[in-house]
């Protein structure tokens, strides 16, 4: 597998790092929005194969070069100051956009997969998807939500994790809807405290930024995670974003067998349909006005 990497912050070099561990991963082109960035850390993934002994061919390269790589991995970030206690993803909706149209027009009509990670992540995939023609574009976001979700109600019941099964789904941010009335704990209906669990998904994105400066590790296994679904080195489902009927990138439980999707959007009671379908309304609105600038 050959897989382009653009970005080299922090989810970008995370995701370098796994890649070059992972195995199935033959080449990395790693591409920056500074000539410096890029090479430092191909120079970093170098070193870490020498030591490793792992068999990747890492390269700088431009995003044009990368038509054809079987996957190409989008987390660039504008440089731009986020000071908003709430919406927070939404913050980079007018500083991120016109970075991934230019990537849109770099990569016109690309074939193989796109995973986008820069925020907001639902509204850029659609961008993403729309100006360059690609076909398949999924987003991260909700696999980390929903892995949040599940450790936060695990440790709240004092259950194992593997005990719990729920999803997180909709926007990846305020909007993001708890699949409360379909989670189980050995099987059987759980009790979700809604509130808590809110209150946890939002702590721990900023206690992580507050502690270490960003995300990273989280987000670069729900990449990892998308890659080998989509691209059919494993089977199993995940939570991605990707298009719904409306034309709006949501979150939601997707199937993957030998690369081939099948969605499987959990059941929903009428609360949390209604904020499924205010989380689409929010999302196609944000979509317009991004639109409306680029």
């Amino acid at each position: 597998m050959r897989i382009g990497l653009i970005g080299a912050g922090a989810v970008g070099q995370s995701v370098g790092a796994l890649l070059v561990a992972s195995g199935w991963c033959r080449e990395l082109l790693v591409a920056s929005g500074t000539p410096a960035s890029a090479r430092g850390l191909v120079t970093d993934l170098e070193d870490q194969t020498q030591v490793t002994g792992a068999p990747v061919r890492v390269a700088v390269a431009v995003p044009e070069a990368m038509g054809a790589c079987d996957a190409v991995v989008l987390s660039p970030r504008a440089q731009f100051a986020n000071a908003r206690t709430t919406d927070v993803r939404m913050a980079g909706l007018f500083a991120n956009g016109p970075l991934i149209v230019s990537l849109a027009r770099q990569l016109t009509d690309y074939a193989g997969v796109a995973v986008m990670v820069t925020n907001p992540v639902d509204v850029l995939a659609r961008v993403f998807a729309e100006r360059s023609g690609c076909r398949r574009v999924v987003g991260i976001g909700a696999a980390t939500d929903t892995a949040r979700y599940r450790l936060t109600l695990a440790r709240h019941l004092g259950v194992p994790v593997d005990a719990v099964q729920g999803h997180v789904i909709g926007e990846h941010g305020d909007a993001a809807v708890i699949c409360a009335s379909t989670t189980t704990v050995h099987g059987r209906p759980a009790t979700v405290p809604l509130q808590r669990v809110r209150d946890e998904l939002a702590a721990r994105p900023r206690r992580i930024s507050q502690g270490i400066g960003r995300t990273r590790l989280g987000p670069a296994g729900a990449v990892m995670h998308a890659l080998t679904r989509t691209l059919g080195i494993t089977s199993g489902v995940t939570e991605v974003s990707v298009r719904q009927e409306a034309g709006v990138w949501l979150g939601m439980p997707v199937r993957y067998t030998g690369g081939a999707a099948t969605p499987c959007p959990p059941p929903l009671d009428d609360s949390e349909a209604a904020q499924l379908d205010a989380a689409t309304h929010k999302l196609h609105h944000a979509y317009t006005r991004l639109n409306q600038e680029i």
